[in-house]
């Protein structure tokens, strides 16, 4: 695999303050790129700068407030130049069965896993048009890719990311611009349940126990034991961005490449099965293959 790798690269990555964010940042840091690693408490990424002075700075952002969007945006490019490499990290999850979820958390999940990304997207694309260069990596999640219960509307925001980010990437490639949609399965980032980042209401309804209760419960029981290493998904996705045949969908884990097969498969099936069917309702006039 042919690797470009230029210290000139300049990466902003949201969501910095643990987990995966962080994770990125370390890999970014030690090949030597410059990287503007985010938080919405700079505090919480002192010591991360620190150990890679000169390379890493520090910028406080909240992805869902378009006025700290606009902000860092200009600070990263007015300190660093420019910005070649944006990673939407930055995400919360929220586990509930879909008749018991509280439409304002679902709604503050959907702005910062959706609405916050296409913010960051809108405001860095500009000087990536404008320099005919540029690669974007929205972290999605396995759960992007297959559903379960208790997870129904963290599916749909991943799900949306995956939409939004095969629009834009057939939106700007002829631009030279790169998007890559990173999937990881289960990453060891929570030893334990009350994360900031990891919304769990009770389950009201005994109706839900036996699906939604066991999913909550084997989540739980996961914590400290996820099979993935965050460095070592930071690392494909430093990777992927460095190939010149870097892929659109990065799945991270074995689950995450157990699902994508089982997915691609139960697709052709249903397409397969019901093909006459649902051929059968084009008009019979009808020609070409239209939206």
């Amino acid at each position: 695999m042919t690797i470009v790798r230029s210290a000139d690269k300049v990466w902003l990555i949201t969501g910095c303050s643990s987990g995966l964010g962080r994770a990125i940042a370390k890999q970014v840091a030690s090949r030597g790129y410059r990287v503007a690693v985010t938080a919405r408490d700079v505090g919480s990424v002192k010591d991360l700068v620190a150990s890679y002075e000169g390379a890493a700075r520090a910028f406080a952002l909240d992805v869902t407030d378009p006025t700290s969007v606009d902000r860092v945006v200009v600070d990263v490019t007015a300190h660093f130049g420019q910005i070649d490499v944006l990673v939407n990290n930055a995400g919360i999850g929220y586990f509930g069965s879909v008749e018991e979820s509280d439409e304002r958390d679902v709604r503050r999940m959907f702005d910062v896993n959706l609405f916050g990304v296409g913010s960051m997207i809108k405001t860095v694309l500009p000087q990536m048009r404008q320099r005919r260069s540029g690669h974007i990596v929205n972290v999605a999640s396995a759960g992007g890719i297959v559903a379960f219960p208790a997870v129904g509307y963290y599916n749909a925001s991943k799900w949306a990311l995956l939409g939004l980010s095969e629009a834009l990437q057939k939106e700007v490639q002829h631009l030279g611009i790169r998007v890559t949609v990173a999937a990881p399965s289960g990453l060891r980032v929570r030893q334990a349940a009350g994360d900031a980042h990891f919304e769990m209401p009770d389950t009201r309804y005994e109706d839900y126990v036996p699906t939604v209760g066991a999913i909550r419960h084997a989540l739980i029981e996961s914590f400290g034991r996820q099979p993935g290493d965050p460095l070592l998904a930071g690392d494909a996705i430093v990777q992927a961005v460095e190939s010149p045949e870097s892929p659109f969908r990065l799945f991270l884990g074995r689950a995450a490449v157990k699902y994508a097969k089982q997915r691609a498969v139960e697709l052709l099936h249903d397409a397969t099965v019901w093909e006459e069917i649902s051929e059968a309702v084009d008009y019979e006039d009808a020609r070409g293959e239209a939206l």
